[in-house]
């Protein structure tokens, strides 16, 4: 597990949606294990939206219906920063660029603002610059928070 401390300690609900977005997600991402956060998901009512990196909602999509459309972008994506060398640990580069400060929770339904804002060194001395944004949709199932969806790769800054 990689370093961090959770914002919402606190608060049981905030904090369980925290751990999986941030540090479960992170972690499994480095690792390249989609099990790790297969369950995370609501797999019949997921709906993954793409932003393209625009503020305005004409262009975004549907790209991911099916949870398992998201799972193989996810995984390509995934293999793909892999393949990169990094001059620090990446797992810590992707935290220290991650921002999950705002939660809302109404009932069993919860809104996450997750912001991607930094960069990681890569060893050839270039920079991956992380600058996008995810809204998470949640809902709780018995104890568990779960994904039901999202809109990601939205413009941040």
């Amino acid at each position: 597990m990689i370093a961090a401390e959770n914002p919402f300690a606190g608060d049981a609900d905030r904090a369980q949606i925290w751990e999986m977005l941030v540090r479960r997600d992170i972690t499994a991402f480095v690792a390249r294990d989609w099990s790790m956060v297969a369950d995370d998901f609501d797999e019949q009512r997921f709906l993954g939206i793409h932003a393209h990196n625009s503020a305005n909602p004409d262009v975004w999509n549907a790209a991911f219906p099916a949870l398992s459309v998201y799972r193989d972008e996810w995984l390509r994506q995934a293999a793909e920063t892999a393949s990169t060398e990094f001059a620090e640990p990446l797992a810590d580069g992707i935290l220290r660029a991650t921002r999950l400060t705002e939660i809302d929770i109404t009932g069993d339904v919860a809104v996450a603002r997750k912001k991607f804002d930094g960069t990681i060194r890569r060893a050839d001395g270039r920079d991956d610059v992380l600058n996008w944004q995810t809204l998470y949709f949640c809902r709780k199932a018995g104890d568990q928070w779960k994904i039901t969806g999202f809109i990601g790769y939205m413009k941040y800054r």
